[in-house]
């Protein structure tokens, strides 16, 4: 008997997605690399005048004139949020976690996950109060970058696996988003925030009126951006806030329904954030200069460690947790080395790691380095661990 294309939908949007984050995730360790170069060769004045270039007016006083890096870490990644927030909304709804049953595994998973290296980090810098505002650098995944590491196992690793690692990554996400707005946010303009709440409250009447055409809610949601950033809280937040109010219908079996607003958004949008602003992002804040750098400094041994050591204890452990208590069950057909090799790969932190660094320690330079180096160490002893364990991992029998 043939398939019927409603059963093969599902696999062909998984296939789509993790193929998109591979390609993407290789594109980003190709951007990285490059800025390691340019911040340590001949051409890293000018790599850094680029970046403090002033590119634009004064749009939030509290930041100052644009530069070339704010449009990039304020701009560019509240569409990388916007992302985030359409695929947590149609996993949710109508995706991998919309069963109750199956966000149990991944919410206990991502939870262990970013406690525990947050743990870590606190416990190796100590009572220092300068460094304890990085307790969360450490505790977020890069999707992209992991299973970018991942596509080169090919068929060593099975599709179960990805998709295990995909729906943590999905709730970890969710965790370092409310973290950004509740930690990092600072000098809050109430005028500005009851205008956002205003713009918000717009989007939600559209979605009530089942409004389908996604211009609207765009020019809503870049007026919502605008509006975020002058707030205090800070700009990226306003692309998860939006999202949340993109409609979806939902759609058993076929989810890249065309009539569904937040699937046509998320189509379009997933390349040029794959391809485009994930690797300008990475090459605009993996350049340090390693020569003056610290590899002892207390923050450089933090976040490595809290990403190393602390993703995978905290990943193993909520998986041994969930299935000792009968709360949940590891995927089937995936053995504990392999999972042990998901976990190395979970301690890949570099996009998220970087831009909580970036908003933990503004101004401070030389603390923003040794997070860089912190995270790249991190980041390439787990991606290194984890390839590996999987490649050498004994698949199990069915």
């Amino acid at each position: 008997m043939s398939e019927t294309p409603t059963l093969l939908k599902p696999i062909s949007a998984l296939r789509h997605f993790l193929h998109s984050s591979a390609s993407g995730g290789i594109l980003l360790m190709a951007a990285a690399a490059l800025a390691l170069f340019a911040a340590n060769s001949d051409v890293s004045q000018a790599y850094q005048h680029l970046l403090h270039l002033e590119t634009g007016p004064i749009l939030a006083p509290a930041i100052g004139a644009m530069t070339v890096e704010l449009w990039i870490n304020d701009g560019l990644m509240a569409l990388f949020f916007l992302l985030v927030g359409l695929e947590i909304k149609r996993e949710l709804i109508d995706g991998e976690l919309a069963d109750p049953a199956d966000r149990r595994l991944p919410i206990v998973v991502a939870l262990a996950g970013m406690i525990v290296p947050a743990i870590v980090y606190l416990a190796v810098v100590g009572g220092d109060r300068a460094l304890v505002r990085g307790w969360a650098i450490p505790a977020a995944t890069d999707i992209a970058f992991a299973i970018g590491v991942m596509a080169l196992l090919g068929k060593r690793v099975p599709p179960q696996l990805k998709l295990f690692l995909a729906t943590v990554a999905i709730v970890d996400d969710m965790g370092a988003v409310a973290i950004i707005a509740l930690v990092y946010s600072h000098g809050l303009d109430i005028g500005a925030l009851a205008a956002a709440a205003g713009t918000l409250a717009i989007m939600a009447a559209l979605n009530r009126r089942k409004v389908k055409a996604l211009t609207p809610y765009l020019l809503l949601s870049l007026l919502l951006w605008f509006l975020v950033l002058r707030s205090g809280v800070h700009a990226t937040i306003a692309g998860v806030l939006a999202a949340i109010f993109i409609p979806i219908h939902k759609s058993p079996g076929v989810p890249d329904d065309i009539e569904s607003p937040l699937h046509r958004l998320e189509h379009a949008l997933s390349p040029w954030v794959s391809f485009v602003i994930v690797p300008v992002f990475g090459f605009a804040n993996a350049g340090v200069a390693l020569g003056g750098a610290s590899l002892g400094a207390p923050v450089v041994i933090a976040v490595a460690s809290g990403l190393f050591v602390g993703k995978q204890i905290g990943i193993l452990a909520g998986v041994w947790l969930a299935e000792r208590t009968g709360f949940a069950r590891r995927p089937y057909g995936v053995g504990w080395t392999q999972l042990y090799g998901v976990a190395l790969l979970a301690g890949i932190g570099f996009t998220m790691s970087l831009f909580i660094g970036g908003l933990a320690f503004p101004g401070n330079a030389a603390l923003v380095d040794e997070v860089k180096i912190g995270v790249l160490a991190g980041s390439v002893l787990s991606a290194l661990g984890g390839f590996l364990v999987l490649r050498f991992a004994v698949p199990v029998r069915r």
